[in-house]
Order: structure tokens, then sequence, then C-alpha cells
């Protein structure tokens, strides 16, 4: 990409593709630019002052789970807390606040799987998304370790897991790339051993296919990045609505510059303009 860019409209999450290393896209208004392109050029983002609802566009002054206005967070599913907490599920209550997402997103196939990210941890995700949860989550790797029918069983599978296995990332680390190597096959069947009585009870519960151990290979993953940072520091675009710096690199969701990292996804629905500088 030789020329020049100059572009202004509303972040989105960047789209992502699994090649090796993995694509990145910055969507910025309608437009999407290659942002693999651009590693080792100097540019710049200036938050221009204006947030908008990714779900209703009305202008919000603060963005409320990375890119909704109060009201649509307080009443759309996607915002419940039962996302973070897929245990708390309770679309089987009759109280879920939009049953047709709900059967849309939740009572759908999900995985329970392990990565690394900043060290072994376990999550869980729709099956759709793989492997984009992964490359958002910084995954230099990761595994699939059960299928389960519904994202409260998925989430329930986590709780069980969570006294054996981390289920955060270290993002610090993470951006570092001093990630340690795994044996991601081996850490499955430790886990799921540890796990055994647990999921015979939810099999009990649930039904004896609800949940289905799997034996899928690990898929690493690799990112466009040149310079690794020795000291991570973040970029806030509410506290400094002008970051400029050469690009060195992308992994999960940050632009990775020489001034310190930004989370473009936690600034969703901000209206910035997006330059190229060299």
């Amino acid at each position: 990409m030789s020329e020049l860019l100059d572009i202004t409209g509303r972040l989105r999450k960047m789209p992502v593709g699994p090649e090796t290393p993995v694509s990145y896209q910055l969507a910025v208004g309608d437009e999407r630019i290659a942002v693999n392109d651009l590693l080792g050029r100097r540019i710049k983002l200036e938050f221009e002052g204006v947030i908008r609802c990714i779900h209703c566009d009305r202008k919000t002054k603060k963005s409320f789970n990375q890119g909704y206005c109060y009201p649509c967070f307080r009443k759309l599913a996607a915002c419940d807390s039962c996302i973070m907490s897929p245990e708390k599920c309770h679309f089987h209550l009759g109280t879920c606040r939009e049953p047709e997402w709900g059967e849309r997103n939740c009572m759908v196939e999900h995985v329970v799987y392990l990565a690394n990210s900043s060290g072994l941890k376990v999550g869980i995700t729709r099956g759709s998304q793989v492997p984009t949860r992964w490359i958002d989550q910084g995954a230099v790797e990761a595994i699939p370790m059960l299928r389960v029918s519904t994202r409260y069983l998925a989430g329930l599978v986590e709780v069980a897991c969570k006294p054996h296995v981390n289920d955060r990332t270290n993002w610090r680390a993470m951006l570092k790339g001093d990630v340690p190597e795994l044996d991601l096959p081996a850490e499955r069947e430790r886990i799921l051993s540890l796990i055994a009585d647990d999921l015979e009870q939810l099999r009990e519960q649930h039904g004896a296919d609800s949940l289905r151990a799997v034996d899928e290979t690990p898929l690493p993953l690799s990112y466009p990045v040149q310079v690794w940072p020795a000291k991570v520091a973040s970029h806030n675009l509410d506290k400094t609505p002008e970051v400029e710096g050469r690009l060195h690199g992308i992994k999960g969701q940050y632009l990775i510059l020489d001034t310190g990292v930004i989370n473009i996804r936690k600034f969703t629905g901000y209206e910035v303009r997006f330059r190229v500088l060299d």
C-alpha cells in the first residue's frame, strides 16, 4: 500500500482471517483497511468526540460493553450478565431478554476449549466462532476439549474447570510475545480427568449426548508482529484523543505501536479519523 490514507468513520472490532500470520482489517466506517500492509508505517488515530451505539446509533457520552449506549446495555440480551457468566443463563426460566436472540446465539453448539495466550486458559465460544474467538484473545495455539449443546452447559463445564486452570488472559504478557510452549493435547487429557465426575453429573442431568469429548488437533496461530514491546503501556482515547506511532504489530484486537498499544475493540462505536502519515 503506497498511497497515504485519510479516513473518517466509526470504529468496529477488527475482522480477522486465520491465515499465517493472521490477517487483520481495520474497520473505520464502511472502509476495511488491510492493516497488515501498514506494518512499519506511522499511523494516527484521532477521536472526534462522538460515540454512537452500535445497535441503535444514538449518541452516547459513554460506551457500555464495548459499543452500546446505556438503554441498549440494559435491554439487550447480548449485554446481559449471563454473557460474561454463562452459567447464570436464565433462558430455561423464560426470562431471557430476547428469546429469539437466545435461540440463535445461546441454544446452539458451543465449544469448551483450552488456549495458550499468556499461559494455559479455559474458555468457551459458539462453534461458529472458532477460530475467531481464539485470535481475538491472542492465543498462539488452541484446542477444542468438549462440544456441548448450549452456552449454559458450556458455562457449567467452565466453572468445573476453574479450580484447575485459569479462565483469564494476562493481556500484557500476551502482548510481550513471551508465551511458554504447552502440550495442549496432554493438558486436555489432564483437565478432562480432573473434571470427570462433574461431566458425568452434567450428562445425567442434561442427557448423554449433551457433552461430547473431541479428539481434535491443536490449531497454531501466528501474528503479524515485527517488534514485541519490552514494556506494555496502553493508549486510551478517552484520556488522550490523539494516538500516533509506528505500527510494530497486531495481536488479539490490539495495535502495537512504538508509543504503546491500543485495544481497538474497547473503542467500538467511537468516531475517529485514521491516517497513515508516512
